[in-house]
C-alpha cells in the first residue's frame, strides 16, 4: 500500500533534537549504517543513535579523521568507504558481509554540495556520482545483510530538489555544468531512489524514506566561498551567522533522520519525503520553502533512476 504524502502529526517539529525523539527509544542490539557518520549531522547522528544503545558503524572516506573525530564513543566501529569510488564501495561491502551481521537501520548522510565541476569514476558528475550512485551500491550491495533485518533505509536529501528534477539527457553535465542545478538533480535522486527502493523492499520488510534535515551550517559548505555565502545572507564578513533563527543546529538537523529510523510512528509506511520530524506535504508551485516535489516522487522516474543507476553501476539487487 502507498503511504499518503501528508502530515500525520507527530507531535515533533522544527526544533526538536535527535535525542527528544529518541526519548525512551530502545535501540539496544540493533545495528546501524551511517554513511559519514563522524561530521556534522552525521555525527550527531550517530551520537544520538549510540546514546539510545544501537551500534553504529561509520563507513567513512578519512577513516583517521572519524576515529579522532568519535573518539571516546562507544559503541561505535569506524572503516573505510570511499562513495567517489565504486571499487572502495564494494570493498566495503564485502568485509561488512564477510562479518555475517545484519543490518536494521541504514542512514545514507554523506554527500557534497555545490562543489566546483569534479569528474570521478568513468568520467561521472561528482555530486550525481557520490550523494546517489555511490549510496546505490552500497544499499544493494548490503542488501544480503539488509533484507534480513527489516532494515529501515534512509536517504538523506535536502530542500536543494527544489532546485532541478532529473536531467536525463545529460544526467553527468557534460555540457552547461551548474554546482547548484547539479546538486539538486543529485539530491532529486537521493528521494527517487528512496521512492523506489519502498517499492521494491516493502513486501521484504525494509521500508525506505528520504527528507530534508534542515539548513545547518556544516562542513557541507565546504566548497562554497565565503563571498557567495555572504552574498546569499548566511553570514557576514566576520563569518558570524547572520540570522541563527534560520539555520537548525546539528542536533536540530540529526532529528528527522533519527527519527525516520527508529520511530514506531512510521511502521507500516515509507516511500515517502520527510521534514521537521513529519511527512512532508507536496509542495506548492512557486514555493520552494517546503514540501517535494512531484518529480521527485513520481515513481515512473523512480524506476527510470533506478534502471540507469543499475546500468551505470553494474548493480542490482534486484535483477530478475
Amino acid at each position: 500500500m502507498t503511504t499518503a504524502q501528508h502530515k500525520i502529526g507527530s507531535g515533533f517539529g522544527t526544533r526538536s533534537t535527535a535525542d527528544e525523539v529518541l526519548a525512551g527509544v530502545d535501540l539496544s542490539g540493533r545495528l546501524a549504517i551511517v554513511t559519514g557518520g563522524y561530521s556534522g549531522l552525521g555525527l550527531e547522528t550517530t551520537r544520538a543513535l549510540t546514546k539510545a544503545g544501537a551500534r553504529v558503524v561509520v563507513p567513512a572516506r578519512r577513516p583517521d579523521a572519524a576515529r579522532e573525530s568519535l573518539g571516546g564513543l562507544a559503541g561505535v566501529e569506524v572503516d573505510e568507504l570511499d562513495l567517489g569510488d565504486l571499487e572502495s564501495v564494494h570493498a566495503f561491502a564485502e568485509r561488512f558481509l564477510a562479518s555475517g551481521r545484519t543490518i536494521d537501520l541504514v542512514i545514507d548522510n554523506a554527500g557534497i554540495m555545490a562543489c566546483p565541476e569534479t569528474r570521478v569514476g568513468p568520467g561521472w558528475e561528482a555530486q550525481f556520482a557520490t550523494n546517489h550512485l555511490g549510496h546505490f551500491t552500497l544499499v544493494n550491495r548490503l542488501w544480503p545483510a539488509i533484507e534480513p533485518g527489516g532494515a529501515r533505509v534512509v536517504s538523506v536529501s535536502s530542500r536543494a530538489h527544489h532546485f532541478a528534477g532529473m536531467r536525463w539527457d545529460d544526467v553527468h553535465w557534460q555540457h552547461g555544468y551548474d554546482k547548484w542545478q547539479a546538486y539538486g538533480q543529485a539530491k532529486t535522486a537521493n528521494v527517487l531512489f528512496a521512492v523506489h527502493l519502498d517499492k521494491l523492499g516493502a513486501d521484504r520488510g525494509v521500508r525506505a524514506f528520504s527528507l530534508h534535515p534542515g539548513g545547518i551550517m556544516t562542513p557541507l559548505q565546504r566548497h562554497i566561498p565565503k563571498e557567495e555565502m555572504m552574498e546569499r545572507g548566511w553570514i557576514d564578513e566576520q563569518g558570524t551567522v547572520l540570522n541563527p533563527e534560520g539555520f537548525k543546529t546539528p542536533e536540530q538537523g540529526a532529528a528527522t533522520q533519527v527519527w525516520a529510523t527508529t520511530s514506531p510512528q512510521l511502521n507500516g509506511m515509507g516511500g515517502v519525503y520527510l521534514e521537521d520530524c513529519d511527512i512532508a506535504e507536496p509542495a506548492v508551485d512557486g514555493d520552494q520553502s517546503s514540501g517535494v516535489r512531484d518529480w521527485a516522487t513520481d515513481p515512473e522516474q523512480a524506476a527510470r533512476l533506478w534502471e540507469l543507476s543499475a546500468e551505470l553501476t553494474g548493480v542490482n539487487a534486484f535483477a530478475a
